[in-house]
């Protein structure tokens, strides 16, 4: 009996995810075509004939394709929706923009989507992962492979010695940082590009042997304040549950030791 009422209740959930998630997008494209039609929307050297003006007001193919994919599918986000919510928030105000997010999954097309006409740029661990992602969505997506050679049970470690030495508390670039704790050998486009927006997702860190996110997130704090202008809003995921209670330390140091950061809960850093 208790079996079928939690199968039952995570039927229910995820048709709930669905439509919350499908709502997102709704609201979205009527953002983005409320915001084409206005009257600060210019289209420079354009003329305005019927064929245009009805091309202006389609939603755009690559959006219908990520609302019809989410709509025919049983993927629910592989994040709840206040946390959804808070990036969407950031993402409303500022795309099209530079997109980071160490992780990919389910809910990749969907980030691609909000970012829509700027830059997403997807950082994973997997590589089988990143084959069977990239092959169901019906856009492409930018991800990249990085191997992590750190564990999670090095992360007390590595934070103390980022207290302790006063070259984890310089801002430069990653590559030519002499602190441990920052990640040298991403893929170029990494350090190339100046951020607006960062997502740390990934890598796994629910166990021991696993990498933990202890580098990435004071990696992805450099890159914010190494930003020459504007603001760099970085997101922590999952740094509230018990088995990633190092990375919460780690988005801590990261705000006391970069400065000009503060956290609202555990999972928003905002540099300026």
């Amino acid at each position: 009996m208790k079996e079928h009422q939690a199968t039952s209740k995570n039927k229910h959930t995820m048709i709930i995810n669905k439509l919350i998630l499908s709502c997102m997008f709704f609201i979205f494209l009527l953002y983005l075509i409320l915001r084409t039609n206005s009257p600060s929307f210019k289209l420079n050297n354009l003329p305005i004939n019927s064929s245009t003006s009805s091309t202006y007001n389609k939603i755009p193919p690559s959006l219908a394709e990520a609302l019809f994919h989410y709509a025919a599918t049983n993927i629910t986000p592989q994040q709840k929706h206040d946390e959804i919510s808070m990036t969407f928030r950031v993402l409303e105000k500022k795309s099209p923009c530079n997109f980071l997010i160490f992780g990919l999954g389910f809910d990749s097309l969907m980030w691609s989507s909000f970012n829509y006409n700027g830059r997403t740029i997807f950082i994973e661990e997997d590589k089988d992962w990143i084959e069977k992602i990239t092959k169901e969505v019906p856009t492409k997506i930018e991800a990249y492979h990085y191997t992590y050679e750190t564990k999670l049970d090095q992360a007390t470690e590595l934070l103390n010695i980022g207290r302790r030495e006063d070259s984890c508390k310089v801002v430069v670039d990653p590559r030519n940082s002499k602190c441990p704790l920052a990640l040298k050998n991403l893929p170029k486009q990494v350090y190339e590009i100046e951020w607006d927006v960062i997502m740390v997702d990934a890598p796994t860190g629910s166990s021991f042997d696993q990498p933990g996110r202890m580098k990435v997130i004071y990696t992805a704090g450099l890159l914010a304040r190494n930003k020459e202008s504007g603001e760099t809003d970085v997101f922590v995921h999952d740094c509230k549950r018990s088995s990633t209670e190092q990375e919460s330390r780690a988005a801590v140091f990261v705000a006391q030791v970069l400065h000009r950061a503060r956290i609202q809960g555990c999972g928003l850093l905002l540099w300026s």
